[in-house]
């Protein structure tokens, strides 16, 4: 049973459940619960009765309470004593950090303006109070008038390639797919990433759907499905346009939709009769009687559903690719079908008050953006100047692209950084100070799920540990230091609730805070089977846009890499979240080190053997791994995952020291799949991380 909200759960003997959510970077966002005896929580586990999560937990996520007492767990108010990057800190108290804070924010903006600040959020919390979704601490950055931060490391491409097809990023609901007979999971994982989905895709087998994945890597999902294509990295947009000539050419298409429904069909049409199998068979390195087979499939199979989740769009194509990808709907007509049409984020099907809640009419002019993936360049190079970075919900230097150029650009003497943070990561080694925050079972939060059409409430469990504070409490803490007199700034969470759930939008109706507070979770009022677009597009129109332009624009390096060069896959791992959980040792010790896979063609023309520790690199950089040769990884490719922090590894260097600081075509988008590099055995091997060996985790 949930108990009644605002019951703090200490009273000794007292054993209560607390509703709660996941916050993490994850499409499933998972309803849980949380037990908690003698003001201790004891047992978390999946919400039994919530229709996605249905008591399930990941394996990262299990382990959750855990996480929350870590040893290394930040839990006081830090100022450094050592050079940045040393971590060297010394216990301040709160209003001596807070006291600092304000000083030199105040003076960093009377001196050089409000954008001289950049506040730099990632994607550590997606809540809405406490998190990414709502912008946490946007009022207080809005009244100093600081730089826009674009949280571009995810699926900015996408986003922008969607919205200028369909008018929205948001697609269909992926409880849909049980009604599926054809299921393309292209360039997902849901088995590793969020494997919630899953159960959806089993209901569909069970009534005879097809399942084929389109992957790079034979990924846990791939070795799961009826076929596997594996084309190489960023030529999706290609087999896409192959495939519907198939369609086209044996007669297939929803002529009557595509003429009533898009707008450019007679420019598209033919931007398809260019791409014939035998072409993509060409660009994607792929037999051409497989691409045959599979459009023939898609003519005859309705309704079909796509599954495309961020990787595919991390290149320099990858906004189109996802309008590519969204007009195969169109040609098949699948977007009119319960069950059919193309799933890349529900995000959009929430309609709460974002504007009420982070108030951006409150800066007192406009101002600039900044790139959160062009950190290292911004820092050295944006004018204005960057004088502050306050950094929360993010470790940069562990996922940001380019951590030699951003790890420079933290060292400035003069750049007064601000961490906020539970652990202590590679970033908090570069700040002046270092404020610590809550976790999940400590604080208040609302979530949905970008890959559901879910809300749940986070109830806080638990007291915090030690100093720890919300990012709520944070900044009503700072703007009182800085002497703010703005009321919106002291709003309590329970008000910021309100005024986000407060829109008056119909599929919000009846979901209030106190329905929450009582239930754990709602669904939105969206129908069910989900046809988004039954009553047109959100355009102009009213039409879908299908692209006039060249509708395939490929990798700038991971199409063809060069002589002696692969392209280099770093798909999500099994055992971390991004990069959390790296640090767990119960994850560290499931993951192993670093690993990267080739195949057996690649390895041997390298002269590299299974199991040889490796070094990976390009003219950025480079990081070490252990080689795993065999058929995870198709030809031309070397898959690996990301997620390790840098300073656990030999060389003090992860994935990214390759990737480049580029943005996509699209969005501002990251290209962290669109990268080209050699792979050479290290010549006096060490271990790639202590006391642990690589693994590639099986596909068996």
């Amino acid at each position: 049973m949930v108990s009644p909200p605002g019951d703090s759960g200490n009273v000794h003997g007292v054993q209560r459940d607390v509703p709660g959510a996941c916050p993490l970077d994850c499409p499933d966002g998972c309803s849980w619960i949380v037990t908690v005896r003698d003001g201790e929580a004891v047992r978390l586990r999946g919400t039994p009765d919530h229709p996605f999560t249905r008591g399930a937990l990941c394996n990262k996520v299990a382990r959750y309470l855990d996480h929350t007492r870590a040893p290394d767990r930040l839990l006081h108010p830090l100022r450094r004593v050592g050079d940045k990057g040393e971590g060297r800190f010394a216990r301040i108290s709160w209003d001596d950090a807070l006291g600092e804070m304000a000083q030199r924010l105040l003076a960093i903006r009377g001196e050089h303006g409000g954008e001289a600040i950049w506040p730099f959020q990632g994607t550590g919390t997606l809540g809405y109070l406490q998190g990414l979704e709502g912008r946490a601490g946007a009022r207080l950055w809005n009244v100093l008038g600081a730089s826009d931060h674009a949280a571009t490391i995810c699926s900015a491409a996408g986003t922008s390639g969607l919205r200028r097809t369909l008018g929205t990023n948001a697609t269909i609901d992926p409880e849909g797919f049980a009604h599926a007979r054809l299921i393309l999971l292209w360039g997902s994982n849901p088995l590793s990433s969020h494997h919630h989905f899953w159960k959806f895709v089993l209901a569909a087998r069970a009534q005879g759907a097809h399942v084929a994945v389109i992957d790079p890597v034979r990924t846990r999902t791939a070795a799961q499905a009826d076929e596997h294509l594996a084309p190489l990295p960023g030529t999706d947009a290609a087999l896409a346009l192959a495939l519907m000539h198939v369609v086209v050419r044996d007669g297939a298409h929803d002529e009557a939709f595509l003429r009533e429904r898009c707008e450019g069909w007679e420019t598209f049409r033919e931007h398809i009769a260019a791409y014939p199998p035998e072409r993509a068979a060409a660009i994607c390195d792929l037999p051409v009687e497989r691409i045959e087979a599979l459009g023939r499939r898609l003519a005859t199979t309705r309704p079909t559903a796509i599954r495309a989740t961020m990787g595919i769009q991390r290149h320099a194509g990858g906004g189109m690719t996802l309008r590519t990808l969204a007009s195969l709907p169109a040609v098949t007509g699948d977007w009119r079908l319960a069950g059919g049409g193309l799933s890349y984020s529900t995000s959009g099907l929430f309609h709460g008050d974002i504007a009420a809640l982070t108030r951006d009419d409150l800066r007192p002019h406009p101002v600039r953006s900044l790139s959160m993936t062009r950190l290292g360049e911004l820092l050295e190079d944006a004018d204005p100047a960057v004088r502050a970075l306050v950094v929360y919900g993010a470790n940069p230097l562990a996922s940001n692209p380019d951590t030699a150029r951003a790890r420079a650009a933290l060292a400035r003497e003069d750049l007064f950084t601000v961490v906020i943070e539970q652990v202590p990561t590679d970033t908090t080694d570069y700040a002046d100070l270092v404020l610590p925050s809550t976790m999940q079972t400590e604080h208040l939060d609302v979530h949905d799920g970008y890959g559901h059409l879910y809300l749940a409430w986070n109830e806080p469990a638990v007291e915090p540990p030690g100093e720890c504070l919300p990012h709520t409490e944070i900044f009503r803490r700072l703007a009182r230091a800085m002497g703010l007199r703005e009321p919106a700034l002291y709003d309590d969470d329970l008000t910021l609730a309100r005024a986000l759930l407060d829109s008056g939008h119909p599929t919000l109706a009846g979901i209030t805070v106190e329905r929450l507070r009582r239930d754990g979770w709602a669904r939105l009022g969206h129908p069910s089977p989900l046809t988004p677009f039954a009553d047109g597009f959100p355009t102009p129109s009213g039409r879908l846009r299908l692209p006039i332009e060249e509708p395939y624009t490929p990798p700038a390096e991971a199409a063809a890499p060069g002589e002696d060069r692969l392209a280099l896959i770093a798909g999500a791992s099994h055992w971390f979240l991004n990069s959390m959980f790296a640090n767990a040792p119960a994850q560290l010790a499931r993951a192993g080190g670093p690993a990267v896979a080739l195949h057996p063609d690649d390895a041997a023309d390298r002269g590299l053997a299974d199991g040889d520790e490796v070094e990976i690199g390009n003219e950025r950089g480079s990081f070490r791994a252990q080689l795993v040769v065999g058929a995870t990884a198709r030809r031309g490719v070397a898959a690996t995952t990301k997620g390790h922090w840098p300073k656990l590894l030999a060389g003090g260097t992860n994935v990214n020291a390759v990737v480049e600081e580029r943005d996509a075509d699209l969005g501002g988008g990251a290209v962290f799949h669109d990268c080209a590099v050699w792979v050479r055995a290290v010549a006096h091997a060490g271990a790639v991380t202590a006391g642990s060996l690589a693994r590639w985790p099986s596909v068996s």
